[in-house]
């Protein structure tokens, strides 16, 4: 279930300890449960700038396997060693502020400190959340890069067929609905599992689904779009980033939004993912490659905001996501994310 906007009521005295996941030891291969552990910090009265925000809910992304691996070089996220406390998006309601202008006790935010039941977060670090959105969990949602791509990178037109790879991942599971209310005629998934396949096309309107690990990919996506691909929007790469240049139309355009092939390889650490793909195809069909970053996007944020709450109002579009209740149970999340035992986004409320 996911909780109203309203938050709710704060208590008189805010605990002395607030609990946090840390990092226990540097995970060897893919993270397991072990590798975090739950402890009790001390939390101080906010200082100057600072806001003490009850969390409400936090999302487990896998871009955290990158961040415990370590390499990090052009990701603006600094690496997560040993003892440090794991962080990402979260939203909750402002208890504690300091005089004068900015968020006050009562708001609810939006901010990077997740992974922890409360906490003290600068003040110009938060963002306010109005009601554009029905429900404060929609916050969370990961579709701002699916939108930015395919209005930025690689336009939908009309009638195209569209691929989106790792289709029953955050991204993916609404990657599918943006394509199809920008006005694609066919919608195509991927995905390894056939419950997610299966709630892929009958909840989220995904016209056929591609499975991964039942043949060569190139094979079995032929036959899913023997007339070819116009818009990739790719989260794997590997395999199936070279599956679709060999079934990309004329003019075809891609957009890289993550490489997940690469990123939760046991065998890397979390910061490359090689793929072979046929260049002479790239030429002879006049396919664009480009990968997307919010960061030279920064009107998008605001305008996905505006325009997802108009189609949840509508009811023209699902927010699929998994809430694992109890902060206790964090440590699992990621690994069960890794895994593929989630639908959609997979949010923790503490």
């Amino acid at each position: 279930m996911s909780a109203p906007l309203s938050a709710a009521p704060v208590p008189q005295t805010p605990p002395r300890w607030a609990r946090e996941v840390r990092v226990a030891r540097a995970p060897r291969g893919l993270p397991v449960p072990g590798d975090f552990t739950v402890e009790r910090a001390p939390l101080p009265a906010p200082g100057p700038g600072q806001l003490l925000v009850r969390t409400s809910h936090f999302l487990v992304f896998p871009g955290l396997r990158t961040l415990l691996g370590g390499e990090t070089d052009g990701v603006p996220l600094p690496p997560l060693r040993a003892g440090d406390t794991l962080f990402g998006p979260a939203v909750g309601e402002v208890v504690a502020a300091p005089d004068g202008a900015g968020p006050r006790p009562g708001d609810t935010v939006r901010h990077l400190l997740g992974w922890r039941d409360w906490a003290l977060v600068p003040a110009d670090q938060c963002e306010v959340l109005g009601g554009t959105l029905p429900d404060l969990v929609a916050y969370l949602a990961q579709g701002s890069s699916a939108y930015g791509a395919l209005t930025r990178l690689a336009p939908v037109r009309p009638g195209d067929t569209v691929l989106v790879t790792g289709a029953a991942g955050a991204v993916g599971s609404l990657a599918g609905q943006i394509a199809r209310l920008l006005g694609a005629g066919r919608v195509l998934g991927s995905t390894g599992s056939p419950w997610k396949a299966e709630r892929l096309t009958a909840e989220l309107g995904y016209d056929a689904v591609v499975p991964r690990g039942q043949g060569r990919f190139a094979d079995r996506l032929a036959e899913a779009a023997p007339d070819g691909v116009d818009v990739l929007l790719d989260t794997v790469g590997g395999e199936q980033l070279a599956a679709a240049v060999g079934a990309a139309r004329q003019g075809a355009r891609f957009a890289l939004v993550g490489a997940l092939s690469g990123q939760l390889a046991a065998d890397r650490a979390g910061g490359s993912a090689p793929a072979a793909i046929d260049s002479y195809r790239l030429v002879v069909k006049g396919v664009s490659v480009r990968g997307y970053a919010g960061g030279d996007h920064p009107e998008v944020e605001a305008e996905w905001t505006e325009r997802f709450g108009a189609w949840l109002r509508a009811g023209e579009i699902r927010f699929p996501h998994t809430t694992v209740g109890g902060i206790e149970r964090a440590p699992h999340v990621l690994p069960e994310l890794i895994a593929g035992r989630h639908f959609g986004a997979a949010i923790v409320e503490p």
